[in-house]
């Protein structure tokens, strides 16, 4: 491989053809079914979609047995999905990404906007990019770029789904009617992760589950004066601070014992690296207000609690009138909505059922207080890495790069690779990605940096080829290297 002319056509092909088709991309408002319920009837799904193949037809249309197709189950929000022939002695590499976005919110610059690309630099603003449109161009650019050479390739599968900002509830329902096609996958590349820094190849080694729902404590049938009404009547909101204390300490944010799990040492050992390469920037990098103080100074903390310990977030509320509409009213009701991020091997559907009971048993003075599960979503943690993928991911990085990889917990969740994890236990992981410090994903000021979706693109590509050279990639050898899927945990103390 002449690497050097592998970055040069990666870089060609991004600036003009791939850059281009993001700006259409990013001005396309696809938000997500649960954002965008009326999704079907709005066609802004569709649009993207029809986008995307059409740009993936052009490329690869001269390629011999290459197919792109958008398969639609009734009901359901479609799916791209791509095959590229390749080494037919090798077991194919499946590319993951998803098309749906999150709300557009407020607080973005002037002169940038969630529907409104704007290329600043490196960086390209807008909904989108990042997060995850840029996948498939990346995916089918790599294979482009090693045809260039005459190198050989795996297979390449890629499939692109359009509502995992929801959850991916429709995406259980394709894999099984793909799964003769889509066979028994060497690698599963997921470009929808964070890396610490636009410097060096950041490999994800695990994602939280979570368990959201909305907490509703009520007090009164209908509003009263607060002057009548307050030191007889108690308040929702103080009611519903008191509940979340069951599961919080108010003071220290530590989540009660029942939803921790023990944090494997391996994983313990990884975020300190991380955080010693990190520093302050782990922190530095969030658009902390005025003199606010991250939880802890030290960074391997910091990544540990945002990877493996559970965090409660209130994400939402309705009862409370806008501080301008606000009157002399004791509101009947307070509705929160919660977010609980849950370590990788925790159980949520059993956190789920804990949550929802300490939230409801005996209720402060004998309100009605009512948790509705709205979301369960399960955690994953990644399988030991074959000795042939990680020399590769060694090698990309460096060439690329120039530094050496780098392994780091997530603290979102993709629930495409738990369950694929399931179904595949045989596969290796590739989950890395271009959200780095103040990329911002699902907030205002997302962007893409585009240096670092090139050099993606390039570990991408090195990925393919060397799972069609390398003897321990091929389906003969997945027995030598299978490694047991880790176990699914209750909730237990840590």
């Amino acid at each position: 491989m002449d690497t050097d002319k592998l970055l040069d056509t990666i870089a060609r092909t991004w600036d003009a053809d791939v850059t281009p088709a993001l700006f259409d991309y990013i001005a396309i408002p696809c938000e997500s079914p649960a954002f965008d319920p009326q999704w079907q009837a709005n066609g802004h799904l569709d649009r993207a979609v029809e986008l995307m193949m059409d740009w993936a037809r052009d490329k690869l249309g001269d390629l011999p047995g290459a197919s792109v197709e958008v398969i639609r189950l009734p009901g359901r929000t479609p799916v791209i999905f791509v095959d590229i022939p390749g080494d037919a002695t090798s077991a194919p590499v499946l590319v993951y990404g998803h098309l749906d976005k999150q709300p557009p919110m407020k607080g973005w610059t002037p002169g940038r906007g969630a529907w409104w690309p704007t290329l600043e630099g490196d960086r390209l603003y807008g909904r989108g990019g990042a997060d995850d449109g840029y996948a498939i161009f990346s995916a089918i650019t790599a294979v482009l770029a090693l045809r260039e050479q005459g190198l050989a390739h795996a297979r390449c599968t890629i499939l692109i789904e359009a509502c995992e900002e929801s959850g991916s509830a429709d995406l259980p329902h394709y894999i099984d009617q793909l799964a003769p096609r889509l066979g028994a996958p060497a690698v599963l590349v997921v470009l929808d992760a964070n890396c610490g820094n636009y410097d060096q190849l950041w490999l994800t080694t695990s994602l939280r589950g979570q368990v959201a729902g909305t907490l509703t404590v009520r007090v009164l049938d209908e509003g009263m004066h607060s002057g009548d009404a307050s030191g007889v009547v108690p308040s929702s909101f103080r009611i519903a601070r008191l509940l979340l204390s069951r599961i919080e300490d108010p003071v220290s944010g530590e989540i009660v014992p029942s939803f921790h799990v023990a944090i494997p040492e391996a994983r313990r050992a990884q975020a300190a690296q991380a955080g010693a390469a990190l520093g302050a920037n782990v922190h530095r990098q969030l658009p902390l207000h005025g003199a606010t103080k991250p939880v802890t100074d030290d960074a391997g903390t910091l990544l540990l609690n945002r990877a493996w310990r559970p965090q409660l977030a209130v994400i939402g509320i309705d009862g409370l009138p806008g501080v301008a509409n606000a009157a002399a009213v004791m509101q009947p009701a307070t509705l929160l909505k919660l977010s609980l991020r849950l370590p990788p091997t925790l159980d949520p559907q059993v956190a789920a059922e804990q949550l929802k009971t300490l939230l409801e048993s005996d209720p402060p003075y004998g309100c009605e207080a009512s948790f509705r599960v709205d979301m369960v979503s399960q955690g994953w943690h990644a399988p030991p890495v074959a000795p042939w993928l990680q020399a590769t991911l060694d090698r990309a990085s460096t060439i690329v790069f120039g530094r050496p990889s780098a392994l780091i917990g997530g603290g979102g969740g993709i629930p495409f690779l738990a369950m694929l994890g399931e179904r595949f236990p045989d596969a290796q992981f590739v989950v890395t990605g271009v959200l780095g410090p103040q990329s911002n994903a699902h907030g205002p000021n997302e962007f893409l940096h585009i240096p670092t979706a090139k050099r993606v693109t390039a570990t991408v590509a090195q990925v393919l080829h060397d799972a069609s050279t390398t003897a321990a990639a091929r389906p003969h050898a997945s027995i030598q290297h299978r490694q047991s899927a880790p176990q699914r945990s209750s909730c237990t103390s840590s």
